[in-house]
Order: structure tokens, then C-alpha cells, then sequence
């Protein structure tokens, strides 16, 4: 019994250092191709509307109410603590570090994680990505160049947006529902604004964005097993992108405190 689980744990170990090895070669076959990414610049700019414009309503929906359960939670912290002055910069900063960047990379990458590895992983099952190199062209260039540094240049722009968004949400429900006014809360931010929160939700966006790009574009490749094993990428995708978004961010905080 216990050899059998010693076994069992030595296999998964092997799986999971060969699946790693694949995701880093698969990241430098990316970054040596930088300079095809002008010839497929179509492609690109495509994958730059897929990955962030298309991405805003849905950014907008969950960015409202990021905000809206932040200033909620903020005025729940605060009472008998610190007065109500103290929302603004309370509901900001807790924005900008954390709450935009990591519910839009989670949101990110159920949406255009997933997307990327169905869209490799059908083209995988229907033998295209053969063809491709049949041709002579260089999958990962071609498939997974333009969607990585997509992902890249949209998720800190993304981020942007979210955060902005959800302090206005936070803004309205400090004023109709607690009677913060205008002046004291964004007078409240912006004393307690910080340049380097701020860059430090970029940052954290634009590594969340290109693990999940990398990896979506990982498990597409290694799609098999036709329609069934399509659905099985598309959902493995977005559960280890999301699992990963998280252990990143808590290292993330590690290493900066």
C-alpha cells in the first residue's frame, strides 16, 4: 500500500517537472520569435482587440461591484475605529493592490484563458497545428507569440480601467448609502495615494495576463482526444490559471514585504 502511493506520488512529481519543462521551452520558443511578431502584426493587433477590448463589459460588470462590496466592507472595518473619512483611501488602496488586478486577471482568464486553449486545442485535434509546420511555420511563433504579448499589453491597461471603475462604484455607494460626500472621499484618496501600489497592481496584472496566455496557449498544444478532450483543456486551463493567479499574488506579497 504504501509502495503503491510512493509510486503514485513519484509519477505525478515526473508529470509535473516534464509539464513544467514544456511550459518554459514553449516561453523561450516564444520570446525568440519577438521578431515575427511584426510580419504578423494582423494577427496581433486582432488578439489585442480579442484580449482587452472585448474584455471591457464584462471587466465593467465586476469592477462595479468589486467597488460597490469594498466600500461595504471598508465601512464595516472602520466602525468604532476611524470615521468615515478614512472610506476613500481604505476602499483605493485595497483597489489598487489587489482587488482589480487579481479579480480581472481571475475574470481574464476565464475568459480569454480558456478561449486561447480551445482555440489551439481544436486546431491540435483537427491536425492544423501539423499542417502549419508542414508549411514550415513555427506554431509557437505563429499561434502563441501574438496571444502572449497581447495579453501582456491589455491586462495592465485592463487593470486600469477596473480599478477606476471600481473606486467610482465605491464613491456611490459611500455617498447615497453612508454619506461620504464627494470632496472628503476622493480628498481621502488622493492623501493617501501611493505611486508604487499603483505600479504594483501593473505589475501584478502583466504577470498574471502572460501566465495565463503562456499556459492557456501550454494546454492547447497539448490538447488530445478530440471534442471530449477540447472541453477537459478548456476547464484545465482556467482552473490552473486561477489557482496560479493566486499563489502569485500571495509570493508577489512575499517578496515586496
Amino acid at each position: 500500500m504504501i509502495s503503491v502511493a510512493i509510486q503514485s506520488i513519484g509519477r505525478k512529481t515526473l508529470v509535473f517537472f516534464q509539464e513544467f519543462g514544456q511550459v518554459v521551452q514553449l516561453f523561450v520558443e516564444i520570446v525568440k520569435s519577438i521578431p515575427q511578431l511584426i510580419r504578423s502584426r494582423k494577427n496581433f493587433f486582432y488578439q489585442l482587440e480579442h484580449i482587452g477590448v472585448n474584455s471591457i463589459p464584462l471587466v465593467l460588470i465586476i469592477a462595479t461591484f468589486t467597488g460597490a462590496v469594498a466600500a461595504w466592507q471598508a465601512a464595516y472595518q472602520l466602525k468604532g475605529i476611524a470615521p468615515l473619512s478614512f472610506l476613500g483611501s481604505a476602499t483605493s488602496r485595497s483597489i489598487i493592490t489587489e482587488l482589480g488586478p487579481v479579480l480581472t486577471a481571475v475574470v481574464i482568464a476565464g475568459r480569454v484563458g480558456a478561449s486561447i486553449a480551445a482555440e489551439i486545442g481544436s486546431m491540435k485535434v483537427t491536425e492544423q497545428i501539423d499542417a502549419l509546420e508542414t508549411m514550415g511555420i513555427n506554431p509557437a511563433a505563429f499561434l502563441a507569440t501574438p496571444r502572449f504579448f497581447a495579453s501582456l499589453i491589455m491586462m495592465p491597461i485592463l487593470v486600469v480601467f477596473a480599478d477606476a471603475v471600481a473606486i467610482v462604484g465605491a464613491y456611490f455607494i459611500s455617498n447615497f448609502f453612508l454619506g461620504v460626500s464627494f470632496n472628503v472621499f476622493f480628498e481621502s484618496v488622493r492623501r493617501y495615494f501611493a505611486f508604487g501600489d499603483f505600479a504594483f497592481g501593473l505589475i501584478k496584472g502583466m504577470i498574471f495576463g502572460g501566465f495565463t496566455a503562456l499556459l492557456g496557449c501550454h494546454i492547447g498544444f497539448h490538447t488530445e482526444g478530440g471534442a471530449e478532450g477540447v472541453g477537459l483543456s478548456t476547464i484545465r486551463s482556467f482552473v490552473i490559471s486561477s489557482a496560479l493567479i493566486l499563489i502569485l499574488d500571495y509570493i508577489l506579497w512575499t517578496i515586496i514585504f
